[in-house]
């Protein structure tokens, strides 16, 4: 039921194939992680909440910046996108994050594919109080208008590990440096500041991510670290 007092009818689709599943493995570039998988095997979509969820992506979605293995779950209507991060770094738990073009931001949103769908009901259920609103709705403005938690290329660097490894491995110091490897719901930051072409730069597979301040003169190719 929504807020409205509406109910909304929850729809299965039918289990996810094996030649769809090595389908999405070619497509993200590995192993999917064990939920994911579990989820598959029982169906490939749900419809209802947010529409559609399609846990084996939905064609078309927006070019992420920082994740080129995306797994668009689910949509707003307005192109933006609920997207899956699968990668080595995660082979139990699919991390979810809300990726935004307007404003262009990515948040994080749930560390797993279990949270998320315990969050998407959680707007079914009175009092509705989901963090899909939170993130969707009041965290997407906030991260655009401040860059609380970045670090510059010298903060990086002082932070030693793999900050400093990461940082000193860039082309040049005009980065802002976002470390959300322990970030919360909401936690995120804003990749278009300097231009839909900005480069995006990610730490190998681990959620540390480096935003180019420059405003490209040119047009730029989007770089993402695998």
């Amino acid at each position: 039921m929504n807020e409205d007092g509406d109910e909304v009818p929850l729809d299965l689709g039918p289990p996810a194939t094996e030649d769809e599943i090595a389908a999405l493995e070619q497509r993200v570039g590995g192993s999917l992680p064990r939920e994911l998988r579990e989820v598959l095997a029982v169906t490939r979509s749900l419809e209802g909440p947010l529409d559609v969820i399609d846990f084996l992506g939905i064609p078309g979605g927006m070019e992420v910046p920082g994740m080129p293995a995306a797994l668009e779950l689910a949509g707003d209507g307005f192109g933006n996108f609920w997207v899956g991060d699968p990668t080595p770094e995660s082979p139990e738990f699919l991390p979810v994050f809300f990726a935004c073009h307007d404003p262009p931001v990515i948040l994080f949103q749930s560390p797993s594919l279990g949270d998320f769908l315990r969050e998407v009901f959680r707007q079914l259920t009175p009092p509705h109080e989901s963090l899909i609103d939170v993130v969707h709705d009041d965290r997407t403005f906030d991260v655009w208008g401040s860059d609380h938690g970045a670090l510059a290329y010298e903060d990086a660097v002082a932070a030693g590990g793999e900050l400093e490894s990461f940082a000193r491995a860039l082309d040049h110091r005009e980065y802002l440096i976002h470390d959300l490897r322990h970030a919360t719901p909401g936690e995120g930051f804003a990749w278009g500041r300097a231009g839909p072409h900005a480069e995006v730069h990610r730490h190998g597979h681990q959620r540390i991510f480096a935003v180019d301040q420059r405003r490209p003169t040119g047009r730029l190719k989007r770089i993402f670290g695998r």
